[in-house]
């Protein structure tokens, strides 16, 4: 008897079949080779012509009878089952009622958090390794040696060259206005205001950024004494913007080349001069639960809503 496996497909059945495939195939080209050699040297024309027609009827017959054989076996064979793709958690997709028991659409919703769960690690593992904060376990015992810190040569910038880089942003983008200021020695804290949009507190640390707050346009930035206020703010579009700032600066990490990541860094925030006139690439709409496409493609600098761009 012949096997048939779970799929529901008779093997014995497949295997005969590939070889009438084949015995076809033959004939076929037996035929197209009786047709190309046309009739043979016979003595007489109807001689000529009985014996072609009659070796052409024999070939005929050949591929007619290897043609009833294969759909013989095709019957044979069977189909393989294709209402459980996914084998065993296909089953959840049958189940009647998907509002009290939406297994399987969870299912899919976790295997996709997991590919972009993977992902993210592997981005974040990159940046960890270029920042070299790997510790031996020499260094962390309690009888260690301590050595000397030894300054990142990176982070020994003049404040002259900082203010050379922030200056040549400035002119890249005359509709973005810079301000650059040391309240706290040679730290550059920049207020950066785009048209009449919004505007940003970017705080330096030498010619690395180390903090980005977003506020409305409409918003005092200063405090009563005349000093930069990081902390308030109560616009929920600013709010976002910050949070999307913070994963931009994770995002430009380069610490071989500060002045790239500082320029990428400053590109990608322009793009937001037309946050209330770029529509979300997505969906294609100006406003979602009352808020604009707040987030920016790091690449593209293409707009999207917050909910669209996962």
């Amino acid at each position: 008897m012949a096997d048939v496996v779970s799929v529901g497909v008779n093997l014995e059945a497949f295997s005969q079949a590939i070889s009438a495939i084949q015995a076809l195939r033959s004939s076929v080209t037996r035929v197209f080779d009786s047709l190309k050699d046309g009739m043979k040297n016979k003595e007489t024309l109807e001689g000529r012509e009985k014996a072609f027609v009659s070796e052409f009827q024999d070939i005929l017959q050949s591929v007619n009878r290897d043609l009833n054989e294969l759909e013989r076996l095709s019957n044979l064979v069977g189909r393989p089952s294709e209402s459980h793709p996914l084998h065993n958690s296909g089953l959840l997709s049958l189940d009647p009622v998907q509002d009290k028991t939406p297994l399987y659409s969870q299912l899919l919703q976790a295997y996709k958090w997991s590919n972009k769960l993977q992902y993210h690690a592997g981005l974040a593992s990159s940046l960890l390794n270029q920042q070299s904060l790997k510790r031996s376990a020499n260094q962390m015992g309690a009888s260690a040696k301590r050595r000397p810190k030894v300054q990142p040569s990176t982070l020994v910038i003049p404040p002259q060259y900082v203010d050379d880089v922030i200056s040549r942003i400035g002119r890249m983008f005359p509709d973005m206005s810079i301000e650059l200021f040391r309240p706290n020695g040679t730290s550059a804290v920049l207020l950066v205001t785009l048209g009449k949009v919004l505007k940003a507190i970017v705080v330096m640390r030498s010619l690395f950024i180390d903090r980005t707050i977003v506020r409305a346009f409409n918003e005092n930035v200063y405090s009563e004494d005349g000093k930069v206020r990081y902390n308030g703010g109560s616009d929920a579009r600013a709010g976002e913007v910050t949070d999307h700032a913070t994963t931009a600066l994770l995002h430009y990490q380069l610490p071989q080349m500060p002045d790239v990541v500082v320029r990428s860094f400053m590109t990608w925030l322009r793009s937001y001069i037309k946050l209330f006139q770029a529509p979300c690439q997505r969906c294609g709409k100006y406003l979602q639960d009352g808020l604009p496409p707040t987030w920016r493609d790091f690449r593209t600098l293409e707009a999207f809503h917050d909910t669209c761009r996962q």
